[in-house]
């Protein structure tokens, strides 16, 4: 029973103490987020399901300013001034306009690193050295029942950046995201984060607000 009480005793303590680990790594990467005034963030994006034999691959790019993003991917532009979301579908020549709502806080990595505390309990997995760099494995798991399960950051601790993010769907496929080129305090106008129907002439506007 001593033994027992002692792994268990053990075993809690490595809970917090990877908590404490993980919780002062993300305030670090969260505080180098926030100093930057704009972000782009060049990445690849892998959707696999095992189940469904399904692994598909493609590139995008994000811009950041605060809470606006424009986040081009696969045909498709997202446009969020803050407020308001404008999803640009190419082919269908159609842009769905709605306000923006917690579903959309994966769009924007700033958002899911400045209310990680509030929406998600975090614990540091391990930590491995990929070349001659250190890298955090830490898992986010939702307060909240959410269509995903887990998120997982890959962060490198020196430069305190996101290498890669790993979302764990519900109906068993993971979405991967991987950094491919960080660039950080470009001249961003904010009329790049909304919508201007005089640029797209001919797309049909679906107000769903």
């Amino acid at each position: 029973a001593f033994i027992i009480a002692f792994l268990a005793c053990a075993g809690l303590n490595a809970f917090l103490q990877d908590d404490t680990k993980a919780k002062t790594i993300l305030d670090g990467v969260s505080a180098k987020m926030k100093s930057y005034t704009t972000m782009k963030i060049e990445f690849t994006y892998t959707m696999g399901n095992t189940k469904t034999n399904v692994n598909e691959s493609r590139s995008g790019v994000i811009q950041i300013k605060g809470s606006k993003y424009k986040l081009e991917i696969g045909g498709q532009i997202v446009f969020c001034d803050g407020s308001t979301v404008w999803t640009y579908l190419k082919d269908d020549e159609e842009v769905n306009v709605n306000n923006v709502s917690t579903s959309d806080d994966a769009a924007n990595p700033t958002t899911i690193l400045t209310n990680y505390n509030a929406n998600f309990k975090p614990k540091l997995i391990k930590e491995v050295i990929v070349g001659t760099k250190t890298v955090a494995v830490i898992d986010l798991t939702p307060l909240k029942t959410k269509s995903f399960y887990k998120v997982r950051l890959n962060i490198e601790k020196s430069s305190q950046q996101i290498v890669s993010t790993i979302v764990y769907d519900k109906n068993g496929s993971t979405y991967t995201y991987t950094v491919t080129k960080f660039t950080s305090d470009l001249a961003m106008p904010d009329t790049q984060f909304t919508f201007n129907a005089a640029d797209y002439p001919g797309v049909e506007v679906n107000d769903m607000r």
